[in-house]
C-alpha cells in the first residue's frame, strides 16, 4: 500500500485512546522546551524539564514551585508548572495555575490553551476542547485557540469539529502549512474533496516544500482515480525526499494507470531499493503484470 497521508492523525479516537499513554504525556510535556529555548543556560525550567525525563516529577514540581515563589512573574515556569501537574494528576492544582496566569495574560488564549492541555493530560477530552474553545472566544482576533483545538480535534479523529475550528482559525490569520494540512485531511476524512483539494494548495503556497501538503493533493488524486495529478504530486514528492520509497510506491500506481508500465515497474524496483515492504512490492507488480492495474 502506498498511501501514507495523515498517519499520524488516522486510527486515533476520542477520548484519545491512541494518545493518552505515558509516553505521548511526556512528550508533550518535553514540547514545551521550545518556549524556554534549547540554548539557553539551565535554569529552573530546564531543570525541571530535565526531572521530568527522569521520571522525576516531585522533585520538578518542587523546582517550578519553590521558583515561582520567588519569580511569579515567570510565565515559562509557570505553564510548564501547569503541566507537570497535570501529568501528576493534580488537575485541581493545575486549574489554580491557569488562574494565575489568566491575572499575567488577560484577554490571552494561552492561560486556556494550557487548561486544555491539563484535560488532556488528565484524559479529560471534552473539558480540554472546551477549554480550547474558551481560547478562542477570550482572544477573538487570534488564531491560537481555534487552531489548537483543531488540531487536537484531528489527533481525536474528530473530522468535523477539527474542520469547523481550524477553518476559524485560517480566518483569524493562520497561514502555516501545518494547519492546512490537517485541515485537508479533516475535509478528506469528511468526503469533502474540493476542500481538502483547496486546503492543500494553501498549505504548499506557505510553504512549497511541504510534503505532507504535496501527500495531501496525491491522496485526494488517488480517491478522484486521478493518475496524472497523483503523478504530479508524487513526483514532487520524489525530488523533495529522495529516499521515501512510499513516493515511489505511488509514481508506480499512477504511471501504470496512465499505460507506463515499464516505467512503473523501474518505479517499485526503486521503491524496493529505498526499502518499501516487499510484500507491498510484489503485490503491486502482480497486478501491473496482469493488466488489475
Amino acid at each position: 500500500m502506498f498511501l501514507q497521508h495523515g498517519r499520524a492523525y488516522h486510527g486515533c479516537v476520542r477520548k484519545g485512546a491512541a494518545q493518552s499513554g505515558p509516553v505521548f504525556a511526556l512528550v508533550y510535556l518535553l514540547a514545551f522546551a521550545a518556549l524556554a529555548g534549547a540554548c539557553a543556560p539551565q535554569g529552573p525550567v530546564e531543570r525541571a524539564q530535565q526531572l521530568v525525563r527522569l521520571h522525576r516529577e516531585p522533585e520538578a514540581l518542587s523546582t517550578l514551585r519553590d521558583h515561582l515563589a520567588k519569580h511569579p512573574e515567570d510565565i515559562p515556569a509557570r505553564r510548564l508548572y501547569v503541566r507537570v501537574l497535570a501529568f501528576t494528576g493534580d488537575i485541581d492544582g493545575a486549574r489554580r495555575e491557569v488562574a494565575e496566569l489568566e491575572k499575567r495574560m488577560p484577554n490571552d488564549p494561552v492561560p486556556w490553551i494550557e487548561l486544555g492541555h491539563a484535560f488532556e493530560l488528565a484524559h479529560r477530552f471534552d473539558e480540554a476542547l472546551a477549554a480550547y474553545d474558551t481560547a478562542a472566544s477570550v482572544a477573538p482576533a487570534s488564531p491560537a485557540g481555534p487552531r489548537e483545538g483543531g488540531m487536537r480535534a484531528a489527533r481525536w479523529g474528530e473530522s468535523e469539529e477539527a474542520a469547523s475550528r481550524l477553518e476559524e482559525a485560517v480566518r483569524r490569520g493562520a497561514r502555516d502549512a501545518e494547519t492546512f494540512h490537517v485541515l485537508g485531511l479533516a475535509r478528506l476524512n469528511l468526503r469533502d474533496l474540493s476542500g481538502a483539494e483547496e486546503a492543500y494548495k494553501q498549505g504548499l503556497a506557505a510553504n512549497p516544500k511541504s510534503t505532507e501538503n504535496l501527500l495531501g493533493l496525491a491522496t485526494v488524486a488517488v480517491v478522484r482515480d486521478d493518475a496524472a495529478a497523483a503523478l504530479a504530486a508524487y513526483d514532487a514528492i520524489a525530488v523533495e525526499k529522495p529516499s521515501y520509497a512510499a513516493a515511489q510506491l505511488g509514481r508506480a500506481w499512477a504511471l501504470a494507470k496512465l499505460g507506463r508500465k515499464a516505467e512503473a515497474e523501474r518505479a517499485l524496483d526503486r521503491a524496493a531499493e529505498l526499502g518499501a515492504p516487499a510484500v507491498n512490492v510484489d503485490k503491486q507488480r502482480k497486478a501491473i503484470r496482469s493488466g488489475a492495474l
